[in-house]
């Protein structure tokens, strides 16, 4: 998020006309809100904590944003695209599937490592509309990203040719939801990394040839 703040600062310094102004000072307070929201939920952050934080009025808040849910609403709308576009990055550079895979699970736990709260559970218990309208965009995604990983892992001779990635893709993305229910891994007990990190290790083994396994060994070997 910091590489995007600064995108947004060059943007903004760059242009002298003040009708640039109400852009930047909302995509501002998108970028600070979603930071929030994630670090600590969607219910317990409130309007004065953003205001607070940003060193403005609750007003200039309800300039851009009516009520709290168009804010939350834009702030999840935002981290998703970023979280989309990072991946995007990442596949672009064509690794191999494996490696894909575990650096994409490093992007998403630096992206959420400061999180203290379960903002997917407040999400889905607070606002449940925007929740399943964020949970229909990430399954689509997902499967796209996880179909051809598969497919490519496949034809590379790592996965097995035998798996079905049509099921195998909504397998891994039931895994990858489910392991954020704070009620099956209080993050008191189970570490949220470890818990990522092993999730991941189980969805490859289940797929992996010989010579796909010898590749996984590498990654587990520098996560240990």
């Amino acid at each position: 998020m910091l590489i995007l703040s600064k995108t947004l600062e060059t943007i903004f310094v760059s242009k002298v006309s003040i009708v640039y102004l109400p852009t930047f000072m909302r995509e501002k307070i998108i970028e600070i809100a979603s930071e929030l929201f994630l670090n600590l939920g969607f219910k317990s952050v409130t309007m004065d904590d953003i205001a607070n934080e940003m060193g403005i009025s609750k007003k200039t808040i309800y300039q851009h944003f009516e009520n709290k849910t168009k804010l939350v609403e834009a702030t999840t709308d935002f981290v998703f695209h970023f979280v989309c576009t990072g991946i995007d990055c990442i596949r672009a550079e064509n690794k191999n599937p494996i490696a894909e895979l575990f650096q994409i699970n490093t992007f998403i736990k630096q992206l959420l490592k400061n999180e203290k709260a379960s903002p997917q559970h407040q999400l889905q218990k607070y606002y449940p509309r925007i929740y399943k309208k964020l949970k229909a965009n990430q399954f689509s995604i997902m499967q796209e990203c996880v179909i051809g990983n598969l497919k490519a892992g496949i034809e590379m001779g790592l996965y097995r040719d035998c798996i079905k990635p049509e099921i195998i893709s909504r397998f891994y993305f039931l895994g990858a939801t489910g392991i954020k229910d704070q009620d099956l891994f209080p993050p008191d007990i189970y570490s949220p990394n470890e818990v990522v990190d092993l999730f991941l290790e189980y969805h490859l083994r289940g797929i992996v040839t010989k010579k796909g396994e010898n590749e996984l060994m590498k990654y587990i070997n520098q996560i240990n």
